[in-house]
């Protein structure tokens, strides 16, 4: 999309999603909304990094000879960036939302959990000028598949914890969708390079005392033999970040 800011940048950090990524990117590009579409590949080792190498190829072959690719993806506004070596969701994220040329950036993970077929709502609030970040919350009433008792236990202490020394009354601090205008994310310095991110940006947007709105989201979360990758270290990791980030920063 060259010389062209698209409405929104939706950033994907992937790590060892072979069995998904084609169809997310496939998922994405459904969605009839202006958009760059920016993967950020994480040290990939089960032929994720393969597949998005070829598609990248495949685009480039396709330039040139005016031709689709032979996925059937449309890549002309996909851009895919690889790092070196694994460092975590934060750190890919950190990457993608450097390269993002969007007005407004949207958060989605490579696993089929989360609908993008959601942005509408996730965009709504920012478009009508009423917010300057959304949180998708799986919480607030949207259709779920039924799992894991003390994942959801977790989720709302992790949450509480974080509402505590916030102020805030989100229901869902942990989600994947968040939603935010690109120059208000640009002003924040992003240090946690895992699943920490999400404390530490709940914690920096509360200290900028911005207007944040949450909305409901569907969810189709996985089990473990599905691919389901947050276990109870990055629990305690988040509440080491929710107290590093709102008492000693």
């Amino acid at each position: 999309m060259p010389g062209k800011h698209p409405k929104a940048s939706v950033v994907i950090p992937v790590f060892n999603e072979q069995a998904t990524i084609e169809e997310i990117l496939r998922k994405v590009q459904e969605v009839q909304i202006e958009k760059e579409i920016i993967v950020v590949d994480d040290g990939s080792s089960d032929g994720t990094r393969e597949i998005l190498a070829a598609l990248a190829s495949s685009a480039a072959q396709s330039q040139s000879t005016m031709t689709d690719p032979p996925s059937g993806l449309r890549m002309d506004n996909i851009r895919i960036f690889f790092q070196e070596r694994n460092q975590g969701k934060g750190a890919a994220l950190r990457r993608g939302f450097q390269e993002a040329k969007g007005e407004i950036v949207i958060v989605q993970d490579a696993d089929l959990e989360y609908d993008p077929q959601d942005y509408f709502g996730l965009l709504d609030p920012i478009e009508r000028d009423l917010a300057d970040v959304v949180y998708g919350s799986r919480f607030l009433g949207g259709p779920h598949r039924v799992l894991y008792f003390w994942h959801s236990i977790a989720n709302w202490l992790l949450t509480t914890l974080s509402n505590v020394f916030t102020n805030l009354n989100l229901t869902d601090v942990w989600t994947c969708y968040k939603v935010f205008r690109r120059e208000l994310l640009q002003g924040i310095r992003l240090a946690e390079s895992r699943f920490g991110f999400e404390a530490e940006i709940t914690a920096k947007l509360a200290k900028l005392d911005c207007r944040i709105f949450e909305v409901p989201i569907s969810y189709r979360g996985r089990t473990y033999a599905e691919g389901k990758k947050i276990t109870y270290r990055d629990g305690f990791r988040g509440v080491w970040c929710t107290l590093r980030y709102n008492l000693f920063r």
